[in-house]
């Protein structure tokens, strides 16, 4: 059991945050046991087809025994969604005997590199290692994941509005339990409590985490990675778009008239290929300007429109 004590001053800066580099380690759990997230096995299959076999084997090595991973691996966000690249250069930071430190208490399998400049290689190492393995496995699926992590912090944000604390941690997963002012994290390896230390709680949000899961170290600044909510969603297919939804949304001669602007193309052009007024083609342009699915640019005498990014996304779907 690991237990947070809150203050009023801990409640005050209790946060949330994304953070890529704690999505990318706690992936490496799902690697070791896929048992502990179905859903993710295709996701799992398609990584493990693509890696290095001998960095299959080096990541499989940073998850210690009992899946616990070290802490320096996950250092604490200090904005509300890094880069991964800025993540990674604070685990570039950790002063070796803190990574050796970590290396022990997560139970690592193998020997733990003795001395300053054996841990500075391995964490050096683990860097670069994590650094192809983000590029490989989860950058491509990261706006995906990055939505439901933001869907679940919306929900976890209203519950605090609405029922304080009590229930921002009642649903959360079982092995939470909010008393009296004390956050209580079951069936943990470590056995510690944390008393109040004005340095609140950040709340990371996780679709790889399969539990909660506190720093191992005790003297680690208070986090919490969870289990996110509607993480079945984030393999699911999109739906087919409807072809004549567009049409319904923004009118026929609106539709059609976005269909057209694949291309840049000025008003009178418009006008020939729609047979209509340039009067009529232009108001429908300011509307699709106006809310940001055409932009503009002046080539000669000449305005030319085309679809924004937005617009191509409605457009052709």
């Amino acid at each position: 059991m690991i237990s947070y004590e809150f203050s009023v001053e801990d409640l005050a800066d209790t946060r949330f945050a994304i953070s890529p580099l704690a999505e990318t380690v706690f992936s490496l759990r799902v690697l070791r046991e896929p048992g502990l997230h179905v859903l993710h096995l295709p996701w799992r299959r398609a990584v493990l087809g693509e890696l290095d076999p001998a960095d299959v084997d080096l990541l499989l090595s940073l998850v210690g025994e009992r899946l616990v991973l070290p802490d320096f691996l996950t250092p604490r966000p200090t904005t509300f969604a890094p880069a991964f690249e800025e993540e990674l250069a604070l685990v570039r930071q950790t002063a070796p005997e803190d990574v050796r430190r970590d290396l022990l208490a997560a139970l690592i399998p193998g020997p733990v590199p003795v001395g300053e400049d054996a841990a500075a290689r391995f964490r050096d190492a683990a860097c670069e290692l994590l650094q192809r393995y983000w590029e490989l496995a989860i950058e491509p699926v990261w706006p995906r994941i990055r939505l439901i992590l933001e869907a679940d912090m919306t929900y976890r944000a209203r519950q605090l509005a609405v029922g304080g604390a009590r229930l921002l941690f009642a649903d959360m997963h079982p092995n939470t339990r909010w008393n009296e002012g004390v956050l209580y994290i079951s069936k943990m390896i470590g056995r510690h409590h944390v008393p109040s230390s004005g340095r609140g709680l950040l709340l990371m949000p996780s679709v790889f985490a399969h539990k909660p899961a506190p720093p191992v170290h005790p003297d680690v600044p208070p986090s919490l990675v969870y289990p996110s909510r509607a993480v079945a969603t984030l393999w699911t297919a999109p739906a087919t778009p409807d072809v004549t939804a567009l049409a319904e949304l923004l009118g026929a001669p609106r539709a059609r008239l976005l269909r057209l602007l694949h291309e840049p193309l000025p008003t009178i052009e418009l006008a020939r290929r729609l047979r209509v007024t340039s009067s009529a083609v232009s108001q429908h342009l300011r509307v699709l300007h106006a809310t940001g699915l055409v932009i503009r640019a002046r080539h000669g005498r000449l305005v030319l429109y085309s679809r924004s990014p937005l617009g191509d996304q409605l457009a052709e779907p």
